[in-house]
């Protein structure tokens, strides 16, 4: 009985793929965040690369936000049908020393994209613009990077903690994907880096398919981990100035000399696969530039306006829930392939 189960479950999943395939786009599941105030930033903790200070209040009206990071399923979409051209160079690790540099790789590169329900990374803010734009003429709606202030508004999902769950970081294998044991031997086996991580172990060593570890108050899956995502809003200074409106905060950017130019730096927030427990906090800030890929951990989700919500056609609906339906699959693979008691794994070179 378990070995028909066995072959029925894979025939379903080889019938899901071609369906998949057969889409023309996928529309994210989407979850409405109620409008709210909270108090974005922290005055406390010791400053990461980016302040995160001072403490102010942030109104937020009702918005949606994708329940899940955008995959390499949804992003293959985008490049079939228009041919779009990403990087063919991202951010890596570095051997022996832990700084990174650029090397050959793209979205699709099989050791950053072990499979379709992997969140896509080794793109840039600016690739990601480019599948939204191309999303919204698809669906007539118009999808977008949420804003900062509602990023950390739908992460925190009520909480006032250091994270989502509270303020115990002994759960954070639970509910995140970040540098655990796992992640530590990894460095070590493919890096030569004697990095220490977080004391609990997940069985993710690198990215993993999205969904994996528990939603937030909201239900929303992967704020902390996996990938950071990007954000509307370009770098600033700190909170002086910030908007206390929800709306995004592009003017007054930083700017960045390097020898080969200037860069205007963007925000990307919710840690990665390589944070520990201070980078995993929901206040924390990262940055990068609008198109500078990495496979550090970079990626995204979408956005939508209350006023932007249609009643999705039957075959739209449809694909959701196939989309859905396949991620269930590949979920339960995932769990199949990792070591008994954790909630994934991930062999990613």
């Amino acid at each position: 009985m378990n070995y028909l189960k066995t072959i029925t479950l894979s025939l379903y999943g080889l019938y899901s793929l071609t369906t998949l395939a057969a889409q023309g786009h996928i529309e994210p599941p989407m979850v409405t965040i109620p409008a709210g105030t909270f108090i974005m930033g922290s005055n406390t903790g010791q400053p990461s690369k980016i302040p995160h200070f001072p403490e102010h209040e942030v109104s937020i009206n009702a918005f949606q936000l994708s329940q899940f990071e955008v995959t390499v399923s949804e992003f293959r979409k985008f490049i079939e049908a228009t041919h779009y051209k990403t990087g063919t160079n991202c951010w890596a690790w570095k051997a022996d020393t832990g700084e990174i540099d650029m090397r050959p790789g793209s979205w699709n590169t099989p050791k950053y994209a072990p499979s379709e329900f992997h969140p896509v990374m080794c793109i840039g803010q600016t690739d990601a613009k480019a599948y939204i734009a191309w999303l919204n003429q698809q669906t007539g709606k118009q999808y977008r990077l949420p804003s900062e202030s509602e990023w950390e508004y739908a992460a925190r999902a009520g909480s006032t903690e250091d994270y989502f769950w509270g303020a115990d970081n002994k759960n954070l294998c639970d509910y995140a994907n970040i540098f655990d044991q796992s992640g530590t031997q990894a460095f070590k086996r493919d890096l030569n880096l004697e990095w220490t991580g977080v004391n609990c172990d997940d069985g993710a060593p690198y990215t993993t398919v999205v969904g994996m570890y528990k939603p937030n108050a909201f239900g929303l899956f992967d704020m902390i981990g996996n990938v950071g995502e990007y954000v509307e809003d370009c770098e600033h200074a700190s909170y002086e100035g910030a908007p206390s409106d929800g709306s995004t905060w592009n003017t007054d950017c930083v700017i960045r000399e390097f020898p080969f130019g200037k860069i205007e730096f963007i925000m990307q927030r919710g840690g990665s696969y390589v944070a520990d427990e201070a980078w995993s906090r929901l206040f924390v800030r990262g940055h990068s530039g609008e198109s500078n890929p990495s496979s550090l951990g970079e990626g995204f989700r979408l956005a939508l306006n209350i006023d932007e919500m249609q009643p999705s056609p039957s075959k739209v609906a449809d694909k959701t829930a196939e989309f859905q339906r396949m991620l269930i699959i590949a979920q339960n693979k995932q769990r199949q392939s990792a070591k008994p008691s954790v909630l994934g794994a991930n062999t990613q070179p």
